[in-house]
């Protein structure tokens, strides 16, 4: 698939949300700095948000608030689960939400 092609799909974005939860949180682990975990997590959430507004404002509203939840919640989930499990739980459930919405708002 194009790269063209993949920024019009609306699977796109999430694929994105999932890569800055998912990518920020390696970037960090990895290089032992959270100021880059944040500035990946940033990117691709902006990035996402502005597809999502491209839809509607109130989707746009209702993922980037999911998107930034998720990231909120794994913090104090990673004192039960362990921070990897935690990441894959937080990603996966706002997947599924996100993948829910799409059509709905």
């Amino acid at each position: 698939m194009a790269l063209a092609e993949l920024t019009r799909s609306s699977s796109a974005p999430t694929a994105v949300a999932a890569g800055g939860l998912l990518g920020g949180f390696a970037l960090g682990h990895a290089t032992g700095r959270r100021d880059l975990a944040g500035v990946a997590f940033g990117l691709a959430g902006a990035w996402c948000a502005r597809e999502w507004a491209r839809v509607s404002p109130v989707r746009a509203a209702l993922l980037t608030s999911g998107y930034v939840a998720a990231m909120g919640v794994s913090h104090p989930l990673a004192k039960r689960t362990g921070p990897w499990p935690a990441v894959g739980i937080v990603t996966s459930a706002f997947v599924v939400a996100a993948e829910r919405w799409h059509g709905r708002v």
